[in-house]
């Protein structure tokens, strides 16, 4: 089974990576995006996420994975967008800043850069193993 990558924003005022640590599984709601919410639908059990701190810090501060695929989001009253859960896996080493994601060549086409207000995006594997080289420095 080949594994997908993705990046998952919230606002550390909302929903931060010590909420998720305390919750351990958790569903991702709130999303009102169209094209996030495709990505959500996208998403497979097993598929790992970053958690990214969006707003005032800018930081990929942890991974997620995926526990259970997309179902409707239950805050939403439209009944068009969905969530799905995320397990906390573990913190990065070292958090990776959007400045040092920006300063990286090989990571100039990234979502994170080009579509900056897109709450769920996915990522290559190159894009995901060249983040956890650079939080391992």
């Amino acid at each position: 089974m080949k594994l997908n990558y993705w990046l998952l924003k919230s606002e550390p005022s909302t929903w931060s990576w010590e909420n998720q640590v305390k919750a351990g599984v958790e569903m991702w709601d709130g999303v009102r995006n169209y094209q996030a919410r495709n990505n959500l639908m996208n998403m497979k059990k097993k598929d790992l996420c970053f958690f990214y701190h969006s707003v005032s810090e800018k930081l990929i501060i942890g991974i997620v994975e995926v526990v259970k695929e997309h179902y409707p989001d239950p805050t939403d009253k439209t009944g068009k967008f969905v969530v799905t859960d995320v397990k906390t896996k573990k913190k990065l080493k070292r958090p990776v800043s959007l400045e040092e994601i920006k300063s990286t060549p090989k990571l100039c086409n990234m979502a994170l850069i080009k579509q900056s207000r897109l709450s769920v995006m996915p990522l290559s594997k190159k894009e995901w193993d060249t983040i956890i080289k650079i939080s391992e420095k």
